[in-house]
This record gives structure tokens, C-alpha cells and sequence, in this order.
């Protein structure tokens, strides 16, 4: 039978993935060479969204075999099982990846769509790489009917995070840091919640800078959305909280809804980098579970309504005024706090907030905080 290949112009992945595919007749035999040539023409039939949530990219393996080919078609194996778990995690959650668990290499084998090496390193029976794996939404459909597993396919309008490291020397956003990188690595805008990182290229760096972002400034970071075709932008702040521990502050109005979330995470033996690749991938898992959940159910989340009231915030210093931004940011049905003015002695800004008055200020006391009316206005000041 002869081998039918696309026509158009070929990049350098997929170029690198037709390199593999002998690899890949002998890992999926089962299913034939004609099998695996009418998957990966198949996989460019399908639409460029249907494709993306269907791609896992930087897929690890790390094995070992009695010499290097042998161990590089045991990685190529594996990688195709860890992909497809990632998907089934992507899709349907816990329950889809207990589900996947009953299905054997070869028959994940027969799902897959195309497979690109992303980085590899190779030596006397050992082999280490970095894949890109996409599966046929077709068939991943009919494993997941036969093992009853409910899913998602609906994804959430795209979301743009902007990092913002607050160390001991000030905000960063573009220079090179734990907590971007952390985002950086994380590759998730192929997931349900699609979120992009902006590059931090030259255009980035003139349209905001970390004081503005951390000010919150709307102008600036609407521009900043726009360029990533986004629906909404999360600034996302984080400060060390000890040696090996940060403390992360993200909140905003998102198609999900109001966000809401401030944790501390602690690296423990990896530092403030482990730290900070735990927080970014509890946020983006939580921001993945929580659309998943609603479009499982039926039902989309609706964004909550939104308030706003202008306050006076005294403050000493910029430390002390980081640290109540930090807290108001922290406080129960307070979704952003955008700054007005600025000057040496405090600020104003207006509170974002998703609730009632009362309940604003049983919020604030839980932290310290309570809003008094002086001459006609609302100033912030410790309980």
C-alpha cells in the first residue's frame, strides 16, 4: 500500500515527529504502518482548536534498556501513556484518569495522532527526552464512551497572567525570575482554561512596567490583553514568604467569574523556584477544575457583579503599602483594588468588591482592617 504524505510544507517539528515514525511501527505494530500513516493525516484534518486541546506538549521520560534504540523506544511508550493520563486529566479529571488506567499501551498506541521530540539526550542504555504528543479527538471520544468517563470539551476564553515578582528588591515583571519562569514552563494554553504568559519581548516592556502593573493600571493592561487576544489579564503577584517558601496573590474578573486566591506554598529542598512551579500549577489546575466542573454540569460560570468604592489607604513607606495591598487582595469578596492616586503619604484606589458593605467590613476586621467615613469619604485604618 502506498504511503499517502501531505502535500503542504512541513515545519521542523513535524519534520523531526516523520523522522520517529519507524520508532513508532515498532512500539504500535498492532495497529500497522497503514494504521499509524492514515492517523497522521487524519490529525491534520482537524481543526486548529480541536487539535491544540487534544496536544501534550513536554512530555518527560527519563529510562533505561539493555542499549540506547531499545531505550528509546521504551521512552517513546511511556511518553505515550503519561500524554494520554495528561489528557485525561485535561478532559474529564481524576475520574477519567482512574478510567485510562484500564486501557493497555497499545490501544492508547492506536489513539495517538502524531508524535514530535521536543529535546532528547541519549547514552549506553539509557535515554532522556521532551515530547509533543496529539491524540485523535475522534478515538479519544470512543476509549472515553466505552469506559463510561464523563469530559469536557467546551473551553474558557483565552486568559492573560502577568507575573510580577515583589522580591526584596522591588517589583520585576520582565526580568528574569522564579515566578515567571514558573509560568513560563507551565504550557497551558492548550488547556480547557487557556492561559498565555506575555513573551516580555521589547513591545511588552514599553506597554507596562512592574509598577504599573503592580498600581494596576487599566490603560495599560487592557493594551497588554488586547495584544494576546485575551478575555481578561490576571496580574499575578508573588513574594518571598521565607527561604524556601512564596506567597501568591492572584484575583481579577475572569470568564469564570470573580478569582479570588492567595496561598502559600513552600519548596521545601527546591527553593523559591519549586515554590513558586506550585503555586502557578495549583492556580492553573484549580482555574481548569472549576470550568470543568461547571461545563460537566451543564451549566457556565457567570461572572458575579461588580462594585467599586473610592478609599483613602495612608501608608509610611512602599513596604507598608505592598503589604496592605498584599492583605486587601487577600480579604473575602475583594476582587481588585486599582490605584487612583499615588503620593508619599498614601494612596486612593478603589475597591473591587463582589458583596455587601457588612460583609466587606467583617472581612476587613478578619484581617486587621475597617473602613471609617471620614468627612464624607472612606479611609482604610487598622482595627
Amino acid at each position: 500500500m502506498g504511503r499517502h504524505l501531505p502535500t503542504r510544507p512541513v515545519n521542523s517539528r513535524e519534520k523531526r515527529g516523520v523522522q520517529i515514525l519507524s520508532g513508532l511501527c515498532c512500539v504500535v505494530r498492532q495497529a500497522g504502518l497503514a494504521a499509524l500513516m492514515v492517523l497522521c493525516v487524519a490529525a491534520e484534518n482537524a481543526p486548529a482548536s480541536e487539535s491544540s486541546l487534544y496536544t501534550i506538549s513536554n512530555v518527560e521520560v527519563d529510562v533505561t534498556a539493555k542499549d540506547a534504540s531499545s531505550a528509546k523506544l521504551k521512552a517513546i511508550s511511556e511518553a505515550q501513556v503519561k500524554a494520554f493520563q495528561i489528557l485525561a486529566e485535561r478532559l474529564g479529571g481524576p475520574d477519567a484518569v482512574t478510567a485510562a488506567a484500564y486501557l493497555s499501551e497499545a490501544e492508547i498506541g492506536r489513539m495517538m495522532a502524531s508524535l514530535s521530540i521536543q529535546s532528547e539526550k541519549s547514552g549506553p542504555g539509557r535515554y532522556i527526552g521532551k515530547f509533543s504528543i496529539a491524540f485523535l479527538p475522534e478515538k479519544v471520544r470512543e476509549a472515553f464512551a466505552l469506559l463510561g468517563v464523563a469530559y469536557s470539551e467546551n473551553r474558557a476564553p483565552r486568559i492573560v497572567v502577568l507575573p510580577l515578582w515583589n522580591g526584596p528588591d522591588g517589583p520585576v515583571a520582565w526580568e528574569d525570575n522564579p515566578w515567571r519562569k514558573a509560568w513560563l514552563n507551565l504550557d497551558s494554553d492548550n488547556d480547557l482554561v487557556p492561559i498565555v504568559v506575555p513573551l516580555g519581548d521589547l513591545d511588552d516592556s514599553e506597554t507596562i512596567s512592574a509598577q504599573e502593573a503592580l498600581r494596576g493600571n487599566e490603560v495599560k493592561l487592557e493594551s497588554l490583553k488586547l495584544r494576546y487576544e485575551g478575555e481578561a489579564i490576571l496580574v499575578a503577584v508573588a513574594e518571598p514568604a521565607g527561604e524556601t517558601s512564596i506567597r501568591a496573590v492572584i484575583s481579577g474578573e475572569t470568564p469564570l467569574g470573580i478569582v479570588t486566591f492567595d496561598k502559600v506554598y513552600d519548596g521545601e529542598e527546591g527553593g523559591l523556584e519549586r515554590a513558586a512551579t506550585i503555586a502557578a500549577q495549583r492556580f492553573v489546575a484549580l482555574m481548569n477544575e472549576k470550568w470543568k466542573s461547571a461545563s460537566v454540569g451543564g451549566e457556565q460560570p457567570q461572572a458575579m457583579p461588580l462594585q467599586t468604592v473610592a478609599v483613602t489607604v495612608p501608608f509610611s513607606s512602599a513596604h507598608q503599602w505592598n503589604g496592605i495591598r498584599a492583605q486587601l487582595l487577600s480579604v473575602q469578596g475583594i476582587a481588585s483594588v486599582d490605584v487612583t492616586t499615588m503620593a508619599s503619604g498614601g494612596a486612593r484606589i478603589r475597591l473591587g468588591i463582589t458583596t455587601g458593605f457588612d460583609d466587606l467590613q467583617r472581612s476587613l476586621a478578619s484581617v486587621g482592617m475597617k473602613l471609617v467615613e471620614i468627612r464624607g469619604a472612606w479611609v482604610l485604618q487598622p482595627l
